[in-house]
């Protein structure tokens, strides 16, 4: 590595590479130096500490004198020779600063292939359970306070709720961590140790065939919009969110189908429409005028994103209790209950074939899923009249 005695002059005479990095070491202090680059000139100092070498950036040339320049590198240096890394120090002080909120922040950042869904949760769970906590720091956030709010938040908005915001934390913490050479543990790995977690049983509910006749007249009594939301629910076994979201640009009438291009684990979703859902959608187009969504609104997104109201109301007419989820598990036990194969199961709900050796041969077209489609609409007709047919005789 060249040196030559550092001077104003002497560093502006300096040439820039025209590629890479060049190196020039002081000949008064060991241990400065100055890194050019095509476009710039950076003083630095280099030592030793527990035996490895550290360098440290003190400041552009144009900014920093020559002897500003010696007088910091030789502070760093005393530091260095009595055992105090510079560069880990920085660091410490980055993470000491780094809030919560900021944390949050980098996590999108790091994540930005989160389903609009998952972001929202988690943004959900900062904005209102942790909301106090966003502006200190993250490493202050310790594991009693982390039981304290499980807690809190399970007395006051339910133990599955408490459960998801901790995973949330715990999810955003180790991401945060992994960018820092020394993290403190966890928090949340109190709640593993202390055996706090809330027990959650897996929803298993489905409308029964003996409850789909009262369910479908009281869908029927609801608005339009809200009556067709919870027929394709019911005869495509799509999620909430992807109904909700769903554009007129990603329905094919013609050929009777539709396509998102993303779903909720990240793979497209092709889906034949059955002759029930041809026609609701052909009515829906005609009543949604110019708007780019099967399901217009006026709120921020511009389409209708909740859907509360609506089930609680035809929960009470019906007095058969179900959510969005219960209407997609009933969409697959009607299907089973017709004997369709399983791969065919599986693509119709979007889920993945990983796992399985065969899978990955079979290759499952709109075509092949439009018979298994049209079977389930079938039987979904036939059940929803059984009973009205049993009333009127």
């Amino acid at each position: 590595m060249p040196t030559l005695r550092f001077t104003k002059r002497a560093i502006e005479a300096l040439p820039h590479p025209n590629t890479g990095q060049v190196f020039y070491r002081d000949e008064l202090l060991r241990g400065l130096g100055v890194r050019l680059g095509s476009q710039s000139k950076v003083y630095y100092v280099e030592g030793q500490v527990a035996g490895r070498t550290r360098r440290v950036t003190i400041g552009r040339a144009d900014a920093v004198s020559v002897d500003e320049a010696r007088k910091r590198a030789l502070s760093i240096l005393s530091d260095m020779a009595a055992g105090v890394d510079p560069n880990a120090e920085k660091r410490r002080v980055a993470q000491e600063g780094l809030t919560l909120g900021q944390a949050f922040d980098q996590f999108f950042e790091t994540r930005s292939g989160l389903a609009n869904s998952t972001r929202e949760s988690y943004q959900r769970s900062a904005n209102l359970y942790l909301k106090d906590w966003k502006r200190s720091p993250v490493t202050s956030i310790t594991r009693q306070m982390v039981l304290k709010r499980h807690q809190r938040i399970a007395k006051e908005h339910g133990e599955v709720t408490a459960n998801n915001v901790m995973r949330h934390l715990r999810s955003v913490y180790n991401v945060t961590a992994a960018a820092y050479d020394e993290f403190p543990p966890n928090p949340v790995t109190i709640l593993t140790q202390a055996r706090a977690w809330y027990p959650e049983r897996r929803r298993r509910g489905a409308v029964s065939a003996a409850d789909l006749p009262a369910w479908w007249a009281a869908v029927m009594d609801e608005p339009d919009y809200a009556r067709d939301f919870l027929l394709i629910a019911l005869f495509t076994g799509m999620r909430r969110n992807e109904i909700a979201a769903l554009r007129w640009e990603q329905v094919n009438l013609e050929e009777r189908a539709l396509h998102i291009p993303k779903t909720k684990n990240g793979d497209p979703l092709d889906l034949p429409l059955a002759d029930f859902l041809v026609c609701l959608l052909h009515d829906r187009k005609a009543q949604s005028g110019r708007s780019p969504w099967v399901f217009p609104s006026s709120g921020r997104k511009g389409h209708i994103v909740e859907t509360k109201k609506f089930t609680a109301r035809v929960t009470e007419r019906s007095g058969v209790s179900f959510t969005l989820h219960d209407l997609r598990r009933t969409f697959i036990t009607i299907a089973e209950s017709l004997d369709i194969p399983h791969y065919a199961l599986k693509r119709l709900l979007n889920h993945r074939l990983s796992g399985d050796v065969t899978a990955g041969y079979i290759v499952s077209d709109l075509e092949r899923l439009r018979g298994p489609v049209s079977l389930v609409a079938a039987k979904i007709l036939q059940l929803s009249a059984q009973t009205e047919n049993r009333k009127a005789s």
